[in-house]
């Protein structure tokens, strides 16, 4: 089905393009969104919906990382004080190295509320260093669900559930004047990008309904940084549960639970929470296990114009994170083509 109407076409409908169709709506485009999947579809071709998906910065020297970074804390922290059918919470987070010693303090040290770095007593095992502050959780389920929504409702975008065969033909479908490459994994043929490679992840969502401990532990994030990445993130939806990880597999596209990592998580999350997670049992208390695929790619992320197309992919576990700065550099991008097309 042809929509002429549209300006801006966004190939993909997770966190990135559903974060940058708002955007582009915001500024007064007409967008239609086209994906094979959409927020509600249950399967691991896409990785939005079974994300981590914490808004937690993280150290870097390029300005324009640092920018984006800010701008998607402010915006995800606009929609946490919305309310929970945001699916987005304020809530308390540590950070912690096994692998490097901290040297001054993080670019974010001045940015987040009550950054504090950490006491050596307070570090889980094995750990050098870590900050507490607070941070941003988002439910996926939730969010993705409310964006399509106010997307539908409050901006008119048209969701087109169809997959494409090559970006053309996705431009050809949603009759778009400009494409947005928001494909994640899906890059490596329809953008010809050899450097795209899925990161498989494993994680479990546990109950902790019956553990007065557990429970006090999994409210707030906790991540471990470096050789054995590890972290617990609490879910809005049911603040009785958390997600716990994590894995890291470049290449690994096998969708089967692996038994022997779901005993390695949970020891790794049970040091981590120094106690507070040792009731927790992997017969009793997990409620499932959930596998995806991070859009990775060598290199980093591609944000760029070419031609009549942005591409805006490649964020691997960090499309939370960067979705709206990222979402403003497209917004910009889209800008320069429709003032090109104008002349």
């Amino acid at each position: 089905m042809v929509t002429p109407e549209c300006e801006v076409g966004v190939l993909g409908s997770g966190i990135v393009g559903l974060v940058t169709a708002l955007c582009l709506s915001r500024a007064g485009y007409r967008v239609s969104i086209i994906a094979r999947n959409l927020p509600g579809d249950k399967t691991t071709e896409w990785a939005s919906p079974w994300a981590g998906a914490i808004i937690l910065p993280v150290e870097t020297d390029d300005a324009r990382d640092v920018r984006m970074q800010r701008t998607s804390f402010n915006e995800y922290g606009v929609l946490a004080d919305q309310g929970p059918e945001t699916g987005v919470q304020r809530v308390r987070a540590s950070e912690y190295w096994d692998n490097k010693q901290q040297l001054g303090k993080p670019w974010y040290a001045t940015f987040l509320e009550d950054f504090r770095t950490l006491a050596s007593k307070e570090l889980p095992p094995g750990t050098i260093c870590g900050n507490t502050f607070m941070a941003l959780a988002v439910d996926p389920d939730v969010t993705l669900g409310w964006l399509k929504g106010i997307l539908q409702t409050k901006h008119q975008v048209q969701f087109i559930h169809q997959e494409v065969r090559s970006l053309a033909e996705a431009q050809q479908i949603t009759g778009c004047r400009v494409l947005v490459n928001a494909s994640g994994n899906g890059a490596g043929i329809l953008a010809d990008d050899k450097l795209v490679i899925p990161v498989r992840g494993q994680t479990m969502l546990v109950s902790v309904a019956h553990h007065a401990a557990a429970k006090a532990a999994s409210s707030e994030i906790k991540i471990r940084r470096g050789k054995e990445y590890t972290y617990i993130i609490p879910r809005i939806a049911d603040p009785h549960t958390a997600i716990v990880g994590g894995i890291e597999q470049p290449g690994d596209l096998s969708t089967t639970v692996d038994t022997s990592l779901r005993e390695d998580i949970l020891r790794r999350v049970k040091e981590m929470a120094q106690g507070g997670l040792d009731s927790v049992d992997l017969k009793d208390d997990v409620l499932r296990d959930v596998v995806g695929f991070r859009p990775g790619r060598e290199g980093g992320y591609r944000l760029e114009r070419d031609g009549n197309v942005v591409h805006a992919y490649g964020f691997a576990g960090t499309g939370y994170r960067y979705s709206f700065g990222a979402a403003e550099e497209v917004v910009r991008l889209v800008g320069e083509v429709v003032t090109r097309v104008r002349l």
